[in-house]
């Protein structure tokens, strides 16, 4: 075995290594949310037409309220279970595509657990209707499966197609267009969000934007981001830095207790 290929073994066990402390992080983190947050729920509400068109005569109901707590639980699961499964028994897989730039699973766990962190973010920004809900979380996974596509694409391409990368910054962006409305919806017509819901905005904001940056320095091979391994591990420290993030800062203003 060459020199080379004795590093790439040893990286690869290195990321390995990455993963699984990922995944035991992830999954402390699930436990220890459901031991000691305090059972929170934001309501899901549906609208509809109570007389003709046009006549402005509108109802609304409850269909269902969302417990925060369990939305917390659940994105960091999958981030857990991702994790696992590629340090584990999808080990071989995952290194086989880890290598040549490509990671089906990252993309596959994102674009349902990064779709409910912002709609967690919406709704703690007053956000509540089902249909609206059910765009963002549609807008957010679409970004994410672009991602997956900005890799199929470019696979031993030697000139990048940066298309892919470009719609998923265009449908990234109305996630966030839309909760940027609500604040000002709220701020205007209401007593506006607490303010620890700014602060998840701007460092969600701030770090879903680290992963676009991430691709972007990857796919312009600039100093080490050129490597596809190097690459890898930045998006594993950026999802666990966001998740933990987003997660103890809803600990910390809505489940917390009195």
């Amino acid at each position: 075995m060459s020199e080379n290929q004795d590093k790439q073994k040893s990286r690869l066990k290195g990321l390995r290594r990455l993963n699984l402390i990922a995944a035991v992080f992830f999954a402390a983190q699930v436990v220890v949310i459901l031991v000691v947050a305090k059972p929170a729920s934001l309501p899901v509400i549906g609208s509809y037409l109570t007389d003709a068109p046009g006549r402005g005569q509108y109802g609304m109901s409850t269909l269902f309220d969302l417990r925060i707590d369990v939305m917390v639980a659940i994105f960091l699961g999958l981030a857990a279970m991702d994790h696992f499964a590629v340090g584990s028994f999808a080990r071989r897989w995952y290194e086989s595509n880890i290598v040549r730039g490509v990671n089906p699973a990252r993309w596959w766990e994102y674009s349902i657990s990064a779709s409910l962190m912002v709609v967690l973010i919406a709704m703690l920004s007053g956000v509540s209707d089902v249909i609206a809900l059910l765009c963002l979380f549609a807008f957010n996974a679409a970004m994410i499966v672009f991602g997956l596509v900005m890799e199929k694409v470019n696979l031993d391409r030697e000139e990048i197609d940066w298309s892919p990368f470009i719609w998923g910054c265009v449908f990234g962006a109305v996630p966030w267009i839309a909760i940027v409305i609500q604040f000002l919806l709220a701020g205007n017509e209401g007593s506006g969000v607490p303010i620890f819901v700014y602060g998840i905005f701007v460092s969600l904001f701030v770090l879903f934007n680290g992963f676009a940056i991430n691709m972007w320095l990857h796919y312009r091979g600039v100093g080490r981001w050129g490597d596809p391994l190097f690459a890898e591990r930045s998006y594993i420290v950026l999802s666990f830095v966001a998740k933990t993030a987003l997660a103890w800062q809803v600990y910390a203003g809505a489940l917390a207790g009195s």
